[in-house]
């Protein structure tokens, strides 16, 4: 956003909350913060005539997906009266209104939500152990939401059309790994839940914590009603563990979760409609990936976060075949040189690459702060993605070729569909093998860290 549109973005909001307070009110100090793929999210300070003085957040909905902002709002204003820990709304506004386009203002809640402090920082030490309980019994009220109290929040209907609908459409079929994952969700479908209120990414990253626990759940651009189980599977993602070997959101056991919820629910999903929730959660998470980075391709919103995004579906293909038992955490082999043709002389493809990081992470990135400090660090990872596919990906594509062939396939799209139709099922071992080949080279381009995640 240009200096003058934020000039503009700033008086407008000081002209509503003047309306809202009868009184004027002056705004400063619009800036927007890094993180959040869908909305823009800025942070400003509100003062009145009188003196008193707000910390306020703004989430705005131009150009953005999720449920309407509005929708947003009824349901975190239910979600208080149910005792769950929310900003206090302060205004909504839609499309042509007061913004010019739709938002939500709220209160500012301090805390941290960066998960990897969260888990690893000693500030948070003495919260961590507990903070697993507190997460499970906010969800049960969370869920106990009154669906009467909920206008405009729809419900979500089947979980797999849902996903094949919101992900797939007439898009080409899914990785194999996520192939497989889709085709043991259609075969082994648990009970269901009760109908509730559920928030749609509940987990670390969408929740401040401050220093006595959960301070406020934020984020609730995907709320819907439906199964109540998937906020619980969402949370316990192997994605959003962020290294640790606890499952629950990183801070706690699967049992510890669940005793919580049905402390306060009065009833306790079983361990096999937890399963299927999570591994529902990665393979959505995975289709996710490929849609945020279609976003950037067509040029609808050309991001280097959205980009980087799309080759992560590899790590949820890999957390595919470990939630199901067919392949274990295994050290990354060490990178290959390139293949010596040094047509175009040294330094080679990968050395510029690497160059390139160096003075990014050395000498841009320690001069930059806030939104362009948290793109640097997206943009040197995506560098490294390229510097390991220069490396690696001559040899890896040849091999994956030819496994191909073998199976006659023409590529992974034609593999995907014999997955979903049976079509080898007569080859299944030679299938997986293929599938378990392919992910693996991937992800020693993209992340070859995750190959050493267990599950």
């Amino acid at each position: 956003m240009t200096g003058s549109s934020v000039e503009d973005l700033t008086a407008r909001l000081a002209d509503r909350l003047s309306a809202l307070a009868g009184s004027a009110v002056r705004v400063h100090g619009l800036a927007r913060l890094s993180g959040g793929a869908s909305r823009e999210t800025w942070a400003f300070t509100a003062e009145g005539a009188d003196g008193s003085r707000r910390e306020l957040i703004l989430r705005s909905g131009a150009g953005t997906g999720g449920v309407a902002l509005r929708v947003e709002g009824v349901a975190m204003a239910a979600a208080a009266r149910a005792g769950v820990p929310v900003p206090e709304v302060v205004d909504v506004g839609d499309d042509g209104g007061a913004l010019g386009h739709s938002y939500l203002v709220m209160g500012r809640v301090e805390g941290e939500t960066i998960p990897r402090r969260l888990l690893r920082d000693e500030q948070f030490a003495a919260v961590r152990p507990r903070l697993v309980a507190e997460l499970g019994a906010v969800l049960a009220r969370l869920h106990a939401v009154p669906l009467d109290a909920l206008p405009g929040v729809d419900a979500a209907g089947d979980p797999l059309v849902r996903l094949r609908l919101d992900y797939l459409g007439d898009a080409p079929p899914p990785p194999p790994g996520l192939a497989l994952g889709l085709r043991w969700l259609a075969e082994n479908r648990p009970a269901p839940g009760p109908t509730a209120l559920v928030h749609g990414d509940y987990r670390l990253g969408n929740l401040m914590i401050g220093p006595e626990g959960l301070a406020a759940v934020l984020d609730w651009e995907l709320v819907h009603i439906g199964d109540p189980l998937e906020d619980l599977g969402w949370l316990c993602a192997k994605v959003w563990r962020f290294g640790s070997p606890l499952p629950a959101g990183g801070v706690g056991t699967r049992e510890q979760l669940l005793d919580a919820y049905a402390e306060v629910a009065g009833w306790r999903p079983t361990a096999e409609q937890l399963r299927w929730w999570e591994l529902h959660a990665t393979v959505r998470w995975g289709l996710m990936c490929r849609v945020m980075a279609e976003r950037h391709l067509s040029g609808a919103e050309p991001s280097v976060e959205f980009a980087a995004i799309g080759r992560r579906a590899c790590e949820q293909e890999f957390d595919v075949l470990l939630a199901l038992g067919l392949a274990e955490p295994s050290d990354a082999v060490a990178e290959a040189p390139e293949d010596g043709l040094e047509l175009y002389g040294r330094p080679t493809a990968a050395e510029l690459v690497a160059a390139t990081r160096t003075f990014l992470t050395g000498s841009v990135r320690p001069e930059i702060t806030g939104r362009t400090a948290f793109h640097a660090r997206v943009a040197d990872n995506v560098l490294a993605m390229v510097e390991r596919e220069l490396r690696l990906g001559g040899a890896a594509r040849a091999r994956h070729r030819a496994a191909l062939d073998e199976l006659g396939c023409a590529d992974d799209a034609a593999l995907s569909r014999a997955i979903t139709s049976g079509a080898l099922d007569g080859r299944w071992d030679e299938v997986l093998d293929v599938v378990r080949a392919g992910v693996r080279d991937r992800l020693l381009v993209a992340n070859p860290r995750h190959l050493t995640l267990p599950g």
